[in-house]
């Protein structure tokens, strides 16, 4: 036999175990500060007012469809649901990511059998899954009864939730290499707050890319942005063409998704490499 004992395996389930407490004491604080939630729905209620009535506005005088092919009610439900959207996006990641970063608490996930970016990952599914409950509800239930909205077909709402499962991944990913720009930068706050301004319009939050210029149009839909808003948008309203047009939606996402988780993952080894070499 050989005098060194082999590793045991663990089960991908065992692994999986590995991230249940990261889950539930982020879940555990979010229940510390609920009136967090009332906050953010109505600052994002707020927000829905302003677009939602301004673009009502514009488009107030278009009986049938108006620029960019939009009803009334089309280019409401776009700028309503995209508001929601964001709130789904908004996971706390990039914040929290830099807070620790900052701290140095980031450099305690060396000497633990897990994944950093898979614990961030653990930790911001209760924060979406409470935002889509606690906040993109209720804004939508309000709405639809001010407004008038597009009912979606049943097979566009199924490939919605497919396509906002696919943005809730690359809003992730998108925040976390935000926050780990603190390993290059002490303050991150000038970062994330570009990363803001950029996201909500390249992803065609504040202007559907529909309505954009052309060259404008081309370079938003070259970023991954276009998948976190406008994408799972475009197959709830159905402004797709058939089942080529709705894979490509899908598949675009699919790509960034693996694209960024890569480049998030290459960026961890790197800062795990920079910390191991300070700290000597």
């Amino acid at each position: 036999m050989s005098a060194v004992a082999a590793r045991p395996r663990v089960s991908r389930a065992g692994r999986a175990r590995r991230y249940l407490p990261f889950a539930t004491g982020s879940l555990q604080s979010l229940l510390q500060y609920r009136s967090m939630f009332f906050v953010t729905g109505v600052t994002a209620a707020a927000g829905a007012a302003v677009t939602v009535f301004l673009w009502r506005a514009v488009y107030a005088g278009s009986p049938g469809a108006g620029p960019g092919g939009f009803t009334s009610a089309g280019i409401t439900t776009y700028l309503l649901v995209g508001q929601v959207l964001q709130v789904l996006h908004a996971n706390r990641v990039d914040d929290e990511v830099a807070a620790e970063v900052y701290r140095g608490d980031v450099a305690v996930m060396l000497v633990r059998p897990v994944s950093y970016p898979l614990v961030r990952f653990a930790a911001c599914l209760p924060v979406v899954a409470a935002n889509a409950l606690l906040v993109g509800v209720p804004v939508l239930l309000l709405f639809s009864l001010l407004v008038p909205v597009t009912a979606p077909r049943p097979a566009d709402a199924a490939l919605f939730a497919l396509s906002t499962l696919l943005s809730v991944l690359i809003a992730f990913c998108v925040n976390l290499l935000t926050g780990m720009t603190g390993f290059v930068t002490t303050n991150t706050w000038g970062v994330r707050m570009l990363k803001q301004s950029v996201v909500a319009f390249f992803a065609g939050q504040l202007v559907p890319i529909a309505l954009m210029p052309g060259p404008l149009a081309a370079v938003a839909r070259a970023l991954p942005f276009q998948g976190m808003v406008d994408g799972p948008l475009t197959l709830l309203l159905g402004r797709y063409e058939g089942a080529a047009g709705a894979l490509d939606v899908l598949g675009r996402q699919a790509v960034w998704v693996i694209v960024l988780s890569g480049l998030s993952a290459a960026l961890w080894r790197a800062a795990t490499g920079r910390l191991e070499v300070l700290g000597g």
